[in-house]
């Protein structure tokens, strides 16, 4: 029993101090970072989220976006995701500092929503059209497996109205009918502010060298 006890106590140890060196390597190696600041213009990357995107990112988590989209952009020569335009480089570990919670996510349902808000790769994505996605996917989408968030909407009658500015407009069968107007909610705005906010345009000098390709295997190599 005495030898039992001890064997579990020294594999305890060995298992918590492995642990423990696993954790303080990584903040030592990830929690060190910090905003690096272009010195063409003094602006610092990555840019903090605005208040309206906070809040969408809140939304992105209540909805359980990241069940189906990850948000990390795989490197040249690790996947084909740079060609897919999910990213103009590979993520770094900088490009997440800003983010009180990390949606890396595992499932690709969906494509990568790293970068869904830079114009550069995505120059027809502007907020109407991530509404239109949201309300009716089919109708920017056509054959997307994406369930519709109607409930982040109101379809209000026209009748004895002004209409709202902030309605969407919607194409043939999508549309609510004759006399009535979609407007997206409080939700709705904040999750596509958050959505447009998704964008690494700035690649770092000092990850820069981590962005190459990988080496091709070596013929005959197991």
């Amino acid at each position: 029993m005495k030898n039992g006890l001890a064997l579990f106590l020294g594999a305890f140890v060995i298992l918590a101090l492995s642990w423990a060196g696993l954790l303080l390597t990584a903040h030592q190696q990830l929690g060190s970072l910090s905003q690096y600041k272009d010195p063409t213009d003094d602006v610092l990357y990555p840019q903090p989220l605005s208040g309206v995107a906070d809040q969408g990112r809140l939304v992105y988590q209540d909805l359980g976006c990241v069940s189906c989209h990850t948000q990390q952009v795989r490197h040249e020569g690790f996947g084909s995701d740079i060609e897919r335009k999910w990213g103009l480089r590979g993520s770094y570990a900088r490009d997440y500092i800003r983010d009180n919670t990390v949606f890396i996510g595992q499932s690709r349902l969906g494509p990568d929503l790293r970068n869904t808000g830079s114009l550069e790769l995505h120059p027809y994505a502007d907020a109407e059209y991530f509404y239109k996605l949201l309300y009716a996917p089919h109708s920017v989408a056509p054959g997307t497996n994406m369930p519709a968030y109607t409930f982040l909407f109101d379809v209000h009658p026209l009748a004895g109205r002004q209409p709202s500015d902030k309605a969407i407009s919607l194409p043939g069968k999508y549309a609510p009918g004759a006399g009535y107007e979609v407007v997206p909610t409080l939700r709705a705005r904040a999750l596509v502010a958050y959505l447009m906010s998704l964008k690494d345009p700035f690649d770092y000098p000092t990850e820069r060298n981590l962005n190459a390709a990988a080496a091709p295997a070596k013929e005959g190599a197991h």
